[in-house]
């Protein structure tokens, strides 16, 4: 007895593979979108986490922080920046820190955030990334 072999003809698989691409082209773009999704959501919720850190800073002295850095201080810095960009002696009693736990670096950069410590921007925390999000919107607008 001779049984007959069953396999697929290559029209058949090629089909298959067209169809494979085809949900893969779909499919691919969306998870892209998606990751480029979270890194914008992580950028301004660590732009968020900052400037509320800055203004309890701000709060509690009356004066800003000289850098970032002194957010995450365990003890209070001896000075601090005055809105127009002047350095003033902090009273130690005011300052209630750490701020946070530690500074982040901007996740879409890789580096670290900008602070400005010069008139009229004085405590103004930004990104350093370049470019865009999905939406049009510059990172340094953030």
């Amino acid at each position: 007895m001779r049984r007959a072999l069953r396999a697929f003809s290559l029209i058949e698989l090629m089909i298959v593979v067209v169809i494979m691409a085809i949900l893969a082209a779909i499919v691919l773009p969306r998870y892209v979108d998606h990751s480029r999704r979270g890194q914008e959501a992580g950028l301004k919720q660590q732009l968020s986490q900052l400037r509320n850190a800055v203004a309890t800073y701000q709060a509690d002295t009356g004066f800003y922080p000289q850098a970032l850095a002194d957010l995450a201080s365990t003890t209070a810095p001896a000075h601090g920046i005055d809105s127009s960009g002047a350095t003033q002696n902090i009273d130690p009693t005011t300052w209630h820190g750490p701020y946070i736990g530690s500074v982040p670096l901007d996740n879409i950069a890789g580096a670290a955030f900008a602070y400005s410590t010069s008139a009229p921007n004085v405590g103004t925390v930004s990104s350093t990334a370049q470019g865009h999000d999905l939406a049009g919107v510059a990172f340094s607008v953030y």
